[in-house]
């Protein structure tokens, strides 16, 4: 038997196998240069098993092996690694003012990367222009001789899951857009797995998944740019994000700070996008449109600049302490574009959290929180991380076998 939590069909022995071929690969995938010796005693496997699967797994071009390494259990063994030289995932993003895609390996690391700057547009326009650069990316010579396992499109609100719709993205104006069908008629035969996914959600994926064992038993990835997301993940004994019955959960910019406040893009007054995003911070300092950050960085010596930055700063640290006295993640992550703002913005937003974390319960282990100030691509090889991980974890539908 495996450790495995689906439960396994009696007597069904070539699903034992696609399990079996699930569960080596995704503890190579965590734990990188374990020996098939290790890999046996991790997995519960007996050792014939697990040789057996992973010279199947060599053979197929998912995993190498190195040369013999002392000082492991038992006779020298050689360390199994996720073959980074036969497979290539595409992962996109599509951002309000901009549109990204990355070619990644099976670790994760980028081959190659496309980038459109400039305004989104409409569903169809944002369809044609990221096929462009996704046929751009499979044509790259970093990448067009692999084996493509899938793709991943993150896209900036709320998606139903599975029915991969867009419900909202009031930062575009876009509701109920069925993305993946306008793209797929720009890609008709793009082969393997195709899923879509919040942005804050894949950034957060991204944060959990890449980190191997490392990663923290729950992580929140707020995403600060035109709009604000988060991302809520669990990470025992893989990460999984937390969705909520209707696929709203992490919608923390649409959370009310100020009752009675200015009217927000979705409709509701005073929501922490009124004070915080990108659109409110362009709007209070009367910058139509252009590069955000380097408008209002070079500004910074106006004091106007200085109260909407601190006042924007201010609200951060709310969300965050409100975010840890409700959900008290082990980490909180920063990124998007407003990281990369200087003046008080920041600086005001930590301090806040600081001061307040502790007040409801003054022994609790310090929440840890890091700023991203490059995230540009973090949600593009997020939603490539998670077609690799829902790859792997098809062990029913046999996917990896």
């Amino acid at each position: 038997m495996t450790t495995h939590t689906r439960p396994a069909r009696a007597g069904d022995q070539s699903y034992l196998k696609r399990l079996n071929r699930s569960a080596i690969l995704e503890l190579v995938r965590q734990e990188p240069g374990l020996s098939r010796a290790e890999l046996a005693a991790r997995t519960h496997v007996t050792k014939v098993t697990v040789g057996t699967v992973v010279q199947e797994l060599l053979d197929e071009g998912w995993l190498t092996e190195g040369t013999l390494q002392h000082g492991g259990l038992g006779r020298p063994g050689r360390p199994v690694h996720l073959n980074e030289d036969r497979h290539v995932i595409i992962g996109a993003d599509v951002g309000v003012q901009g549109l990204r895609v990355v070619a990644t390996t099976l670790t994760g690391r980028v081959l190659t990367r496309h980038v459109h700057d400039g305004p989104t547009g409409d569903p169809d326009t944002a369809a044609a222009t990221l096929a462009a650069l996704i046929t751009a990316a499979q044509n790259d010579p970093a990448a067009r001789d692999r084996q493509l396992l899938g793709l991943g499109v993150a896209v900036p609100g709320p998606v139903s899951q599975p029915g991969h719709l867009l419900l909202l993205a009031p930062n575009l104006g876009w509701r109920d857009v069925p993305f993946l069908d306008l793209l797929s008629a720009h890609l008709p035969a793009l082969p393997g797995l195709t899923l879509l996914e919040n942005e804050a959600n894949a950034a957060a994926f991204a944060e959990s998944y890449l980190r191997g064992r490392d990663a923290p038993d729950m992580l929140a990835y707020l995403s600060l740019g035109s709009g604000i997301g988060a991302g809520l993940v669990v990470g025992a004994p893989e990460p999984r994000l937390l969705r909520g019955a209707g696929h709203l959960a992490g919608e923390i910019g649409h959370t009310v700070l100020q009752p009675g406040g200015l009217y927000c893009h979705c409709g509701n007054r005073g929501c922490a996008e009124t004070l915080l995003s990108g659109w409110a911070i362009r709007a209070a300092l009367g910058i139509p449109h252009g590069p955000l950050v380097e408008a209002v960085n070079a500004r910074l010596d106006e004091p106007e600049v200085q109260v909407t930055l601190r006042r924007a700063g201010e609200a951060l640290g709310l969300l965050l302490t409100n975010l840890n006295h409700t959900l008290n993640p082990s980490e909180i992550v920063l990124g998007g574009p407003l990281t990369r703002l200087g003046g008080p913005l920041m600086p005001a937003a930590l301090d806040f959290f600081h001061e307040h974390q502790h007040h409801l319960y003054a022994t609790a282990p310090p929440t840890r929180v890091q700023v991203r100030t490059d995230s540009t691509l973090l949600a593009a090889r997020g939603v490539a991380a998670q077609v690799l991980a829902r790859t792997i974890r098809s062990a029913e539908s046999g996917v990896v076998a």
